[in-house]
């Protein structure tokens, strides 16, 4: 797919160079604007070190932090220059601003590795501009991408700047792509896949393309009430895609597509007065399904004991609300002990796992959850695209 067509750090020259490393950055915050999970910046520090061990002279990071409109004291890269110096035990210099570049870069002698503000402040980055991204080349003499979670979007700092420097992709975006590489063209048998989530038609593209590979495709999450609709029964107030109800009914011909028998429903999603295990022809029109039934997840849980492979993507139930998590906790833990390589594919399903701190029971977890998806999909990631030669 893309491990035999791009550069790799082996293929260029980093001695004395300055390089401009894009990592993602982009950690969930919590509300005093505190890191919850630092687990995309340790993943990148491998690729850091390699580049000066290969004689780079100066490591320039980049990235992007949240969804600021503009400038956002809140969003600003001090909270990611704070826990790289806690990381690495180096001096990191964080520049304010990325208006005129060239000057106020601090040269090699003065900062071994220097930080960037957040791309995102800046109107050129999403909208991929030329001359942002020939501003950003300036400073350096050669660029990598290790920022695997941003390599599904034509951003200027992973699309347009490849046209003005020497590019590869760093040390995490291979070991993500050989991984998914790997797993899609010769996974060991039985291959199983967990596809959850709420939105039935992001996930569409996964499921057309996962269930000509895979054994068995056990699919979860509000989406699964759709599929429910179609076949007649009643789904109250849970989630229904009208627009891909189609869609929904041709799927559900292919008996490698198993869904739940049961449910958990409730009155609300966030607030609930009550809630309770049904069958799905039990939903009243009051309620709302909102996560997987313990018959249900107790078949999955003997089903996937064969399992040689499995991948993971979308979290199975309303883990936002603790009382909607029992399936997707129940299952990451009784994976955890599986004897399968199971790789848990980015988003949300990654961060829980983060939290629950089992990401060292998994074969691969992860740090893309849109990239990660856009390969399971079996489609391209412009970011890499454009590297290819």
């Amino acid at each position: 797919m893309y491990l035999d067509k791009i550069k790799k750090i082996k293929d260029l020259d980093f001695k004395n160079k300055k390089v401009l490393l894009r990592t993602d950055f982009n950690v969930p915050l919590d509300k005093n604007g505190s890191i919850q999970d630092d687990f995309r910046i340790k993943e990148s520090l491998k690729t850091i070190k390699h580049l000066f061990s290969k004689g780079a002279s100066q490591v320039i990071i980049m990235s992007h932090l949240g969804r600021p409109q503009g400038f956002d004291k809140k969003y600003s890269m001090n909270v990611i220059r704070d826990k790289l110096i806690k990381l690495t035990a180096k001096r990191i210099v964080k520049l304010d601003t990325l208006v005129d570049l060239e000057e106020i870069m601090p040269n090699s002698a003065e900062a071994k590795i220097v930080l960037l503000e957040n791309l995102r402040f800046y109107e050129g980055e999403q909208n991929n501009d030329d001359d942002f991204a020939k501003s950003l080349s300036k400073v350096a003499d050669v660029y990598v991408n290790d920022a695997f979670g941003v390599c599904h979007r034509k951003h200027s700092s992973v699309h347009a700047i490849t046209r003005y420097l020497p590019s590869c992709i760093g040390l995490l975006v291979e070991k993500e792509l050989s991984i998914f590489e790997n797993m899609l063209e010769s996974p060991n048998r039985p291959f199983y896949a967990i596809i959850g989530g709420s939105k039935l038609e992001t996930k569409i593209p996964v499921i057309q393309n996962l269930v000509h590979k895979v054994d068995k495709l056990f699919l979860g999450g509000g989406m699964i009430f759709t599929f429910y609709k179609v076949q007649g029964y009643s789904i109250g107030k849970s989630l229904y895609d009208k627009n891909n109800k189609v869609m929904a009914k041709m799927m559900l011909n292919n008996e490698k597509i198993i869904l739940p028998k049961d449910v958990i429903i409730a009155d609300d999603k966030d607030e609930p007065s009550q809630f309770l295990s049904v069958t799905i022809d039990k939903i009243p029109s009051y309620m709302m399904g909102l996560d997987i039934g313990d018959e249900s997840l107790s078949y999955m849980i003997k089903e996937m004991k064969d399992a040689e492979t499995i991948v993971w993507n979308g979290p199975i139930g309303y883990y936002e609300n603790p009382l909607f998590a029992k399936a997707t906790i129940t299952l990451l833990k009784e994976l955890a002990k599986s004897k399968a390589k199971v790789i848990i594919g980015g988003g949300d399903t990654s961060f829980i796992v983060e939290r629950l701190n089992l990401k060292n029971d998994f074969y691969h977890v992860s740090t893309g959850g849109g990239a990660s998806l856009k390969l399971l999909e079996g489609t391209g990631l412009v970011a890499l695209d454009v590297l290819i030669k």
